[in-house]
């Protein structure tokens, strides 16, 4: 089924590459800007060559999320340079710098045209910013947005920091308390995972995908098995598809805790920030109990679950817990004590209306 020349599709159906709708650059522009226009995002916007001579082709994922649909389109471009989407339709500015980084190709009318990763072109010749072949660009070494003016401060943060959160250089423009622009350059730990993943799976494969990023372990891990699951036309059992929507709940609930306690922490409001870091431990305890790790590895895998704790010794614990998020009062405690819930005891949690025994 096809919708203004794009294919519709579902999450978790696969496509044959050959059976995605070709358009005319100005046809897959304007289609791209209409949709965005009428309610639709850009899921994904990237370029293939699967050749280094090759034209370039670029792919649009269109996510529908009112009617739960996706909508793919393709393009080939006849030259190293296109219009640039980004002046009518914003959410487009960092994927066109990824693909004028990755194949070379320039989005004319790009705004603020840099690099995001910092990597050489993957095809030799072709480079955005006319670098000499074989020349490795210098991560963060790069034109910054500033502002004039006398009273203005400039203050540069990183990419070296006090935490333990990943390399990433911020350069802010202030004017006294009032900051006017934010600009953030990452690419320090740029790996080549998705180069790496080219030729799996194999038994390297889920553990890149899970260290991506730490604390989207879950996230990165269903995404990539849906992938498998759908090109191999698998069908997952209904209880892995409950467990994979919990544990990936209880990660972004985790996720979601944690930065509104670093939001906290950042304007002075120790207390909210102590205590959200302390709900996020609790997230992260039931992801443990689930299946071993507090940030769910080894838990997803293709077809379903590798292992889940089921009828174990964490068993009574892990819904001693969920029956204290659902009703969100203090933690539960052991029977007769007054101290919490360890995996193996038999947890008695009362309420003003009624007692439970798991």
């Amino acid at each position: 089924m096809k919708d203004n020349g794009f294919a519709i599709l579902r999450t978790g159906q696969a496509i044959p590459r050959a059976q995605i709708p070709q358009l005319s650059f100005a046809e897959f522009r304007r289609t791209i800007l209409d949709a965005v226009a009428g309610g639709q995002r850009i899921a994904a916007l990237f370029g293939d060559a699967p050749a280094p001579a090759d034209q370039v082709t670029l792919y649009a994922v269109l996510s529908d999320s009112a009617r739960a649909l996706l909508h793919i389109g393709s393009t080939t471009l006849d030259t190293d340079r296109f219009a640039s989407l980004t002046p009518d339709c914003p959410q487009a500015h960092l994927f066109e710098r990824e693909i004028a980084e990755q194949y070379g190709v320039i989005p004319e009318g790009h705004p603020w045209l840099k690099p995001v990763r910092f990597h050489s072109s993957y095809r030799p010749g072709h480079d955005a910013w006319g670098r000499r072949q074989g020349e490795v660009p210098v991560i963060g070494v790069m034109d910054f947005y500033r502002v004039e003016g006398e009273e203005i401060n400039e203050v540069a943060v990183g990419p070296v920091h006090a935490g333990i959160i990943e390399p990433g250089h911020f350069r802010f423009q202030c004017h006294g308390e009032q900051v006017f622009h934010l600009e953030i350059s990452l690419g320090y730990q740029h790996r080549g995972v998705e180069r790496a993943l080219i030729g799996g799976p194999n038994k390297r494969s889920m553990h890149m995908m899970e260290a991506v990023a730490g604390d989207t372990s879950i996230g990165h891990a269903t995404a990539y098995c849906e992938a498998l699951e759908a090109l191999a036309g698998c069908q997952v059992p209904i209880r892995g598809e409950v467990l994979r929507s919990i544990a990936l709940e209880l990660e972004r609930l985790a996720n979601h805790t944690g930065d509104l306690g670093a939001l906290a922490g950042d304007v002075g409001f120790l207390p909210t920030a102590s205590f959200c870091g302390r709900i996020r431990g609790d997230f992260l305890n039931l992801t443990a109990l689930l299946c071993g790790s507090r940030f769910g590895r080894s838990l997803v895998r293709p077809a379903g679950l590798r292992s889940t704790r089921r009828r174990t010794a964490g068993h009574s614990a892990w819904n001693a817990w969920m029956l204290h998020f659902a009703t969100w009062r203090t933690p539960p405690t052991c029977s007769g004590t007054r101290r919490p819930c360890r995996p193996g005891s038999k947890a008695q949690v009362s309420s003003n209306r009624k007692t439970v025994v798991l």
